[in-house]
Formats: C-alpha cells, sequence, structure tokens
C-alpha cells in the first residue's frame, strides 16, 4: 500500500483543531458569564428607579414637604431588593416673581438623590428633579 493513498488527519492538526475549539468555547462562556452578570445589575438599577420615581411622587404629593429645605430617609430593604438604600430630597423656590410675598403660589424644585450599594460594590447614586406649585409660607407671629 502506497503512503500517500491513506486518508485521514494527522495528530498535529487534530490537536491544532482542538486548541482553536478551547479557545473559542472559553470566550463563549466568559461572554455569557459577563452578559448574565450585567443582566443581573441592570435589573436592580431598574428596580432601584421605579423606586425613585414612586418616591418622587409621594414627595410631590406631600403636604408637609418644608419649602426650602432637605428631607432623608432609608428605603426598608425588603423594597430595595436587599440593597441598602436610601434618599435625600432637597427643596427651593424655583424663578420666584420679583414681588412675590407670604401666601402666593410659586414653582418649587424637588430634586431627588437615590442612593443604594449592593452586596461588596460600591455606592450608586441617581439624581431625579421635578417641581410642583407651592405656597411661600406666612411667617408665624411670635
Amino acid at each position: 500500500m502506497n503512503a500517500k493513498s491513506e486518508q485521514g488527519f494527522t495528530l498535529l492538526e487534530v490537536l491544532v483543531a482542538t486548541v482553536i475549539m478551547a479557545v473559542a468555547v472559553t470566550a463563549l462562556i466568559v461572554g455569557l458569564s459577563q452578559s448574565v452578570h450585567n443582566a443581573s445589575r441592570l435589573a436592580a438599577y431598574d428596580h432601584l428607579v421605579m423606586l425613585a420615581r414612586a418616591k418622587m411622587s409621594d414627595l410631590l404629593l406631600d403636604p408637609q414637604l418644608p419649602f426650602e429645605g432637605a428631607v432623608v430617609g432609608d428605603f426598608p430593604p425588603d423594597e430595595s431588593a436587599g440593597a441598602r438604600a436610601g434618599w435625600r430630597a432637597v427643596t427651593s423656590p424655583f424663578d420666584v416673581p420679583p414681588n412675590a410675598g407670604p401666601g402666593t403660589t410659586v414653582l418649587q424644585q424637588v430634586a431627588l438623590e437615590v442612593w443604594w450599594q449592593p452586596d461588596g460594590a460600591s455606592k450608586r447614586t441617581l439624581r431625579i428633579e421635578s417641581y410642583r406649585p407651592a405656597m411661600i409660607p406666612i411667617p408665624v407671629a411670635q
């Protein structure tokens, strides 16, 4: 039998093909792992964004919210997907007319900063702003 008439792969060709497949499969697994991690992180972010919007709605409807100042609070762990989370709202008058006095309705800015710290990660923040009509407080006589 002639050596040139035999067909098949040499051991070197099989080893090279195996190495190429191993590199490709490893890269694919690393990519999938990173995608799952990013999806989990984005799901937590989306949850906190919804929580921030709900808190902003509560603040905009709160008649006890100070005309000018800051209010702070924490979210319960069951609402914040188990992460430590809290908020800080700063209120201030916005675009007050020149001769506006006590009792005048003006536009009030409400700036809400929500923070959260997932397990083993650094603190993250989200800031949203909104506006509402508010009356300039009438001073209390002493």
